[in-house]
């Protein structure tokens, strides 16, 4: 199972806390991103990590790919759930360790949060790699907010 990790800026975007830039659950755009270099709590958006994903090709495409996101909200506690994403390698893919879950609508596009596997994962032509926001079920739990 990966472990979830938050980025510390992460809240100051949901409120609208960064320079007028906000994450909005339900109208946003979200991807997750293949890395094999550690994200860093620190790092804020996008461009921070730009750099560090796996080339394009190969069945991976540079951004990564689009994870569908809804809330609900029961009794004042917002749950909010993000789809699971499947990478499928037509070459080699990798190797990565990071799937990273970013916000693209903001102009800072947001880092929300990362998921450790623990070890370097690398797909031959054929194979498929699933990011599970939650592993304890599909489209699982991203965050919730009581």
């Amino acid at each position: 199972m990966a472990s979830y990790n938050k980025f510390n800026n992460f809240t100051d975007y949901l409120v609208g806390n960064r320079s007028g830039q906000s994450i909005k659950v339900i109208t946003d755009t979200f991807k997750i991103l293949l890395t094999n270099t550690a994200p860093v709590a620190t790092n804020t958006k996008y461009s921070d990590i730009s750099g560090t994903e796996l080339a394009n090709g190969n069945g991976y495409t540079t951004g990564g790919a689009a994870s569908a996101v809804t809330a609900n909200n029961t009794t004042g506690t917002e749950t909010v759930v993000a789809a699971d994403v499947t990478f499928t390698a037509t070459g080699s893919m990798g190797p990565f360790r990071y799937a990273v879950f970013y916000d693209t609508t903001p102009t800072d596009q947001p880092l929300i949060c990362w998921f450790d596997y623990g070890s370097n994962v690398t797909l031959s032509s054929g194979e498929s790699f699933t990011v599970e926001p939650n592993s304890a079920s599909p489209n699982g739990t991203l965050f919730t907010l009581a």
